[in-house]
């Protein structure tokens, strides 16, 4: 079912307070001294009110309902239970729809040649009546709001921005698509600086905000393309990319929700910090129910932060592991050299090396993973022991007699031991773990694969944590194994299943009452999700993402992959298998690949698996770096030699790039560190300020920086580590800021970045060197030690005038 109401014809749509015909420009008054600005703010913020008060009574109903359900009794049939929760995991997914789209609900309105006017919004929303108050900004009536140009108005007169801070309405702002019906309409258009431009400039606070009153013509069709297949959005740093992944992702749930609310959507970013920048932007656009995750973190038990070294994560992402890991799995169905001699109670009997090997034999040709085929070797074995149990007893076995005997046998220590010793059980991280901890293990699996020298990078010790790279190693080892369906765990699991299917069928019941019903378009709970919810199922609140990310089976209907070019063919391996529809969208900069295993191409690493089904959609313009500031970050691309193309930036910063040489001691290098880092957050004050530096100069940056800095309004607070982007100051690894904007950046020791000419993979290092360049919207001040190569000098501060270095040990070139 669906609870969107049906919209009503245009000549039945609400018309809200109009400024009179011929109504005087912006800048002049009326008799009464009254501006046309102030006319028309006032007509919007009548508008917007009246939307916001729709918005606190669908919230107050809901939150009533919401009561009254949870003080119903909870005593009666197991079926009424079940009921109650459905109903309030209804009415808990509306609120916090209704929650999440409090900041700036109305951002867009759009004057068409009929007479309609439309607002656009966060959502949906119709009034008593069911006549339609706005527009969500997914709904196919929005796309004029984005697409519509003077050349192809699509039947749009005035297009008109509205600020908003809070609900007050704090500027308004207009396109005019066509000034004959303008004035045909008698309306009037206000200026201003551009609703792009003026988000653009606006100060950064720890956290990405979405787009959806900007999202320009190209990010538009991106955003709406269709869900089949795979997109791969390309994009240099500032194009917004991960914005428009974001909305896609929020587009498509819209578009195709009764498929996606019941397998959902996973959105994979590349560190918990990016995870936490981007938080808040799906709930905002009314999504609540999309899994998100690092690579480390897609094998449920596993939060993997470590990185391995370039050769070795090259290694790890080989697909040679698909034989290593087989040949190692089948290393462990063994088939003893000798005979057993094994006491059943009291009973000698001798199991042969040729009867393991027939129940091995029969094991394997069953191609069940090496887990659930086990079950079979299991049986074959104790079956043929009860034979010899009573054959040494002297009995005939009987049929109805072998159940009994067959339990006295899994109960015997010594069959216990042989069945292991044959056929062990193995979890993925014991078949991984030995491999890369054991010597003999990984030569056992990869001779002949891979090189003894290539076997020694591989192994580890003991105490090693999970890397990233290990993850989609641990999934692979998975698919071999199988799930162990035996004991108590897989019968737990069988009984869950059984009380699911109860709990959904329930909640169809639920949905099919029209319980859903609702005047906020678009919105519709999954009988799958109501059922999850349910306290006797999985606990309270228990959404589709919460159980996608404990279940490493699950299936999703759509993945978003963002910096998709640090991907190894491995961990794509694992993507496809969470997504077998292969319906994805990939964002990526091959200009920003670092890892050893990442992507050159975009086909060499798509082809395999979705070979003429995958698209590409480029991301041309930047809207976050300023052009002086991107102009150096493409210089270094270009003297590291280090291929991609850039992006065009559409602002102009403040002015280039400044490069300071910063001296050798220790002690003055920390006080000019922390000099040039209270200067630059008093540049970006109110704003967010990175300082970001190579991992092996963490540490120190951070012991000199202190916990705060001196500021023109008190003492700036630095952080580092998970709660850096809530401070003014961050102190991060480049890679921790991938993905990430700042207001400014200070970037301490590019050569160090580029990691000099040992380094294992000198493209990472170039291209790291790019990332930190190009994260910050106002300002970039680099510290280098002495000696930096003077090409990258060159690079980093341009060749115009003016582009200066300042030396502070002792000499001055040139100007800031």
């Amino acid at each position: 079912m669906t609870a969107a109401a049906s919209s009503p014809p245009p000549d039945q749509q609400p018309r809200d307070r109009q400024p009179p015909a011929g109504t005087p420009d912006a800048g002049t008054s009326d008799a009464a001294g009254e501006t046309a600005r102030e006319r028309e703010n006032g007509v919007e913020q009548d508008a917007v009110g009246r939307r916001y008060a729709r918005l606190d009574d669908l919230r107050r109903r809901t939150a009533q309902e919401l009561t009254a359900v949870r003080r119903s009794e909870t005593t009666g049939t197991h079926q009424n239970r079940s009921e109650r929760d459905s109903f309030a995991a209804l009415h808990e997914s509306r609120l916090a729809q209704l929650d999440a789209v409090e900041d700036r609900l109305v951002f867009g309105r759009l004057d068409l040649g009929g007479g309609e006017t439309r607002y656009v919004g966060r959502l949906g929303l119709a009034d008593e009546t069911q006549q339609r108050l706005l527009v969500d900004w997914r709904a196919p009536a929005s796309e004029p709001f984005y697409q519509a140009t003077a050349a192809r108005p699509s039947g749009v007169v005035r297009r008109r921005h509205l600020s908003l801070r809070g609900r007050a309405v704090t500027g308004l702002e207009d396109d005019v698509l066509d000034a004959e019906g303008l004035e045909a309409l008698g309306l009037e258009a206000l200026g201003g600086e551009g609703a792009l431009m003026s988000a653009l400039g606006a100060q950064r606070t720890g956290r990405m905000g979405d787009i959806v009153a900007t999202i320009q013509a190209e990010q538009d069709a991106v955003i709406r393309s269709p869900a089949d297949g795979v997109l791969v959005v390309q994009g240099g740093p500032g194009t917004g990319k991960t914005a428009v992944a974001l909305h896609r992702a929020a587009f498509l749930l819209y578009a195709h929700r009764e498929r996606l609310a019941r397998s959902g959507v996973l959105v994979v970013g590349p560190s918990p910090v990016f995870l936490r920048y981007i938080e808040q932007v799906l709930p905002s656009l009314g999504e609540n129910g999309v899994l998100t995750s690092t690579a480390g973190q897609l094998f449920p038990g596993v939060d993997a932060r470590a990185s391995d070294r370039p050769a070795v994560a090259r290694l790890k992402g080989d697909d040679r592991w698909l034989e290593v890991l087989r040949r190692a799995v089948a290393a462990r169905e063994r088939v003893p050299a000798r005979a057993q001699r094994l006491d059943v109670e009291g009973t000698t009997v001798t199991l042969t090396p040729r009867a393991v090997a027939r129940a091995v034999e029969r094991a394997r040709a069953s191609g069940e993973p090496h887990n659930e085929a086990r079950t079979g070797f299991v049986r074959d074995l104790l079956l043929h022991l009860a034979d010899l149990v009573a054959r040494a007893q002297g009995n005939r076995l009987e049929p109805e007699d072998r159940p009994a005997v067959v339990a006295d046998l899994r109960g015997a220590r010594d069959v216990r031991r042989a069945l292991n010793l044959a056929w062990m059980p193995l979890s993925p991280q014991k078949l991984l773990g030995d491999l890369l901890t054991r010597p003999h293990r990984l030569a056992e699996a990869a001779d002949g694969v891979f090189s003894p020298a290539e076997q020694a990078l591989l192994v580890r010790g003991v105490e090693a944590p999970w890397t990233v790279d290990d993850v989609p190693l641990l999934d692979e080892a998975a698919e071999v194994l199988g799930d162990d369906e035996s004991g108590a765990a897989a019968s737990a699991a069988r009984e869950a299943d059984r009380r699911r299917e109860e709990a959904l069928s329930v909640a169809r019941d639920v949905l099919s009452s029209g319980a859903g019903e609702t005047s906020v378009e678009g919105f519709t709970a999954s009988a799958e999700d109501l059922a999850a919810r349910q306290s006797d199922v999985g606990g309270p609140a228990l959404t589709v993402a919460e159980r996608a990310a404990g279940d490493r089976t699950w299936v999703f209907g759509h993945v978003v992959v963002d910096e998709a070019q640090e991907l190894s063919s491995m961990m794509w391996r694992l993507l496809v298998r969470r997504c077998p529809t292969r319906s994805m969208t990939v964002v990526g900069d091959l200009a920003q690949t670092r890892s050893a295993a990442g992507a050159s191409t975009w086909e060499e690493v798509l082809d395999p698996f979705v070979e003429g089904r995958w698209r590409l959609a480029e991301l041309t313009v930047n809207y976050r770096t300023p052009r002086q500031v991107m102009d150096a970050a493409a210089a270094v691309l270009a003297v590291t030699g280090a291929p991609g193309r850039t992006p065009t930036s559409v602002r102009e910063g403040e002015g280039p790039p400044v490069l300071t040489t910063v001296p050798g001691d220790a002690a003055e290098r920390d006080q000019v560190l922390r000099e040039v880092v209270a200067d630059e957050a008093a540049r970006v004050a109110g704003g967010r300020l990175a300082v970001l530096v190579p991992p092996e100069r963490l540490a120190g940056a951070v012991a000199a920086l202190g916990s705060s800095l001196p500021g023109p309004g008190g003492p700036l607070r630095v952080t580092s580590g998970p709660g850096a982007l809530d401070s003014p100051v961050a102190v991060m690894t480049v890679a921790d800021a991938k993905g990430l904007e700042f207001d400014g950046v200070v970037l301490l020791d590019p050569a160090g970045v580029l990691g000099g000419p040992d380094a294992e993979d000198p493209r990472a290092g170039a291209h790291d060197l790019y990332v930190a360049m190009t994260r910050p919207t106002q300002r970039l001040h680099v510290l280098a030690p002495p000696g930096l190569d003077p090409a990258v000098a060159d690079a980093i501060r341009g060749s115009r005038p003016g582009r200066g270095v300042e030396d502070l040990t002792g000499a001055t070139t040139g100007g800031r």
